[in-house]
């Protein structure tokens, strides 16, 4: 993987103690992505998301991939440590090998994984297909960790982070179907990105993950401007990637 900033060129690597238009790009190019308009970030060497892009792919959330790897490399890391997709493949427990979208191995110790998820439509069946896909992964992962699967490697962070469409129907309560047993009371007259707000955060509570964030946009002013919103405090992009970053560059 080549560098996603030509430091020849001046460009300068991203700090996190300013990260809100990191991440404005980052959802703005989520929307572009979506809608078919990349293109013309992608080939373009005058936007952060277009350089970022460029190098890894162009998929919907490579904004945040590209953003993570930055913010590791600036704390020191080695870009070649911070490997993604095909290259951040992991063995797992219960199950042979999981491709990862991002993934930190530094002399053959694994440091870090990370998933990237998105949520724009089709809420119900997409926030369970990821509910199903984050709690089996990390489980698995975690399994291979205390099995021995990567040792020497100290116990790695596992990170995610989710983004949802900020729109009527992902904020509208949603029924429940009990035909035999009510469901927890905190997913009564919750709404889809309620949900998603729970999953991630009891996630972190019951430490299937070190760390998530979750975070929430509107289709026309995160096309417009990449505006964003973090509904909780815990699940905070900042406290996210400061987690993250603290631990990898403590095993360096």
């Amino acid at each position: 993987m080549k560098d996603l900033f030509d430091t020849e060129g001046g460009a300068d690597l991203p700090s996190l103690d300013n990260l809100g238009p990191e991440v404005e790009s980052a959802i703005q190019f989520f929307w572009e992505t979506l809608q078919g308009q990349a293109e013309e970030q992608r080939v373009s060497a005058n936007t952060t998301r277009g350089r970022r892009a460029q190098v890894l792919g162009g998929g919907q959330m490579d904004g945040f991939a590209g953003l993570i790897e930055d913010l590791l490399v600036a704390e020191g890391v080695p870009r070649e440590s911070v490997k993604h997709d095909y290259q951040a493949t992991l063995p797992g427990f219960f199950r042979h090998e999981k491709e990862w979208d991002t993934a930190v191995v530094h002399e053959e110790e694994l440091l870090a994984s990370i998933e990237y998820k998105s949520i724009a439509s089709s809420f119900g069946n997409n926030l369970n297909n990821r509910s199903e896909e984050a709690i089996g992964s990390n489980t698995d992962l975690l399994e291979a960790y205390e099995e021995g699967v990567f040792s020497p490697s100290p116990q790695p962070f596992v990170g995610y982070l989710l983004l949802m469409a900020d729109s009527e129907d992902s904020n509208a309560p949603v029924g429940l179907r009990e035909p035999n047993f009510n469901a927890d009371e905190e997913f009564q007259g919750a709404s889809y990105a309620r949900r998603a707000e729970l999953l991630c955060l009891r996630m972190v509570r019951k430490r299937l993950v070190s760390g998530a964030a979750f975070l929430m946009s509107g289709e026309e002013e995160g096309l417009a401007a990449g505006a964003f919103t973090e509904p909780n405090e815990e699940l905070r992009f900042e406290r996210f990637v400061r987690e993250l970053t603290s631990h990898v560059s403590a095993h360096l």
